[in-house]
């Protein structure tokens, strides 16, 4: 990328990216609570991925992903009147709006 060639006080090779990534999985698609818990320790042991909290038990704020239950989404959907498709057939995305004034 020629627009990287340094400029002034910019040098290419001192970039980097600080950010860690971990991913724990059950190969077979097997859900349990040691993934979930394997996750959270992988976290612990992330420190070199940028921010650290001012005491030891803190993070960066960084968490984990996890598939949240078809049975939940169904009694939701039941409370509002909504028929939820069966498991597999939908998609749920999370939006995050800027708070009403």
């Amino acid at each position: 990328m020629k627009e990287n060639r340094d400029q002034g006080l910019y040098v290419p090779e001192m970039e980097h990216d600080s950010c860690g990534i971990g991913f724990v999985a059950n190969l077979k698609g097997r859900k349990s609570h040691k993934i979930v818990k394997d996750a959270l320790s992988m976290l612990t042991c992330m420190e070199h991925r940028g921010a650290v909290g001012c005491e030891p038990t803190t993070g960066d704020g960084a968490g984990i992903l996890i598939q949240i239950p078809h049975e939940f989404f169904l009694d939701e959907c039941l409370k509002l009147g909504i028929k939820l498709p069966s498991f597999g057939k939908y998609g749920v995305g999370m939006i995050f709006f800027r708070a009403m004034k």
